[in-house]
């Protein structure tokens, strides 16, 4: 893996956003032992500085990497999935409340803006998982396709590792589950229309919005609302079962919307839905504060007030059956409403995806392919 060439940083609360990205500043990783931070001698005027480097672009940077696995376990009863598999490291969508943020402080780089610029791609993401399924141990159960960060996000256009995984699994016959904010899913269609006619995939469409100002803020880079409704359609029209996933649900930002939402998804041929709350792991919480004060200081305080009660006090609660839905009167009352529209609007399950078609994959034989 060749290393990233540095770059500036500007530590510190941000006094303005940064244009076209979800964080707005470097936020310290919890693992860092050495912290560059700006401090204005009375000479420079370091509020126009900010102000200045917020609104020049900030490029994306994507290094190549070669995994050496790229089937993780998972053994959390929130999830229904057991394994998943991630082609890429930080994700350019840049949504200022990703859980998965606070992963790259593994490797010595921001959860704020570094996640969102400093890409990794798992160049040999496909070769690994053929190895992976053509062990004799291997024992096939659904795989989740890009849960951590998003396998469509934009870069995906350039360097395809989620296109040559699903040429994997679908030349293997198996089983897996796309959960994406990411319209370029819909290139896709040839390989995923012919899996859902065996029962090999399925897909969630990710929708926190329908406001398309408000999404442009919390999540620059990932589709419009409207174009992830049309993705839903295209989905459903080509045969694929697709679902709709509010995630995540903001108290007295988006949780307004939540009905909307599942009324425009079943509209568009989304037949499950469900929804997850705001975490706020780690990092992530000093990462959604800044948004928040810079974005809503109107209501910054009632909106931490909300997340708290939801969260026995905290800003999280990483506990296995309360991290997804929260606890308390607002938490109840979010999935009351859930539920409702759920029943009204008639959303069912998805089909479940069949494990029994799998066929691992040949191994290279000196021999090539006469026998």
């Amino acid at each position: 893996m060749e290393p990233m060439r540095p770059r500036a940083k500007t530590h510190g609360p941000a006094t303005v956003p940064v244009r076209g990205r979800g964080a707005a500043s470097f936020v310290d990783g919890r693992f860092q032992t050495q912290t560059v931070r700006l401090e204005d001698d009375g000479w420079e005027g370091l509020q126009g500085l900010a102000e200045e480097a917020a609104q020049s672009r900030l490029e994306t940077v994507v290094t190549g990497e070669s995994a050496r696995r790229v089937i993780s376990r998972n053994q959390s009863p929130d999830v229904g999935f057991t394994q998943s598999v991630n082609p890429y490291r930080g994700c350019e969508h840049g949504c200022v409340y990703c859980f998965a943020r606070p992963s790259h402080a593994y490797l010595d780089l921001s959860p704020g803006l570094d996640f969102e610029t400093r890409l990794y791609a798992k160049t040999n993401a496909a070769e690994r998982l053929r190895d992976e399924l053509g062990r004799p141990s291997y024992r096939c159960s659904p795989i989740a396709l890009g849960i951590n960060t998003d396998g469509y996000q934009p870069i995906e256009r350039d360097w395809s590792v989620t296109r040559q995984l699903l040429e994997v699994l679908a030349e293997c016959r198996h089983p897996c589950s796309i959960v994406t904010k990411g319209a370029l899913v819909t290139r896709d269609l040839d390989l995923l229309a012919p899996m859902a006619r065996e029962g090999l995939v399925t897909v969630y469409l990710s929708i926190t919005t329908l406001d398309n100002r408000l999404s442009a803020r919390m999540e620059p880079r990932a589709a419009a609302p409207h174009t992830r409704l049309a993705t839903v359609r295209r989905l459903a029209d080509a045969g694929v079962p697709v679902g709709v996933l509010v995630a995540p649900v903001v108290p007295a930002i988006t949780d307004m919307e939540l009905e909307s939402i599942l009324e425009a998804a079943r509209d568009h041929g989304a037949g499950s839905a469900s929804y997850v709350l705001l975490r706020l792991p780690h990092e992530l919480k000093e990462i959604w504060r800044e948004w928040l004060e810079l974005h809503y200081p109107d209501r910054a305080a009632h909106v931490m007030s909300l997340v708290q009660q939801m969260r026995g006090g905290r800003d999280y609660d990483s506990a296995f059956g309360r991290r997804m839905r929260g606890e308390g009167p607002f938490a109840d009352l979010i999935a009351a409403r859930f539920a409702r529209a759920r029943r009204r609007l008639g959303f069912g399950q998805l089909p479940a995806l069949d494990c029994s078609r799998f066929t691992p994959p040949r191994r290279p034989s000196p021999q090539g392919e006469l026998f």
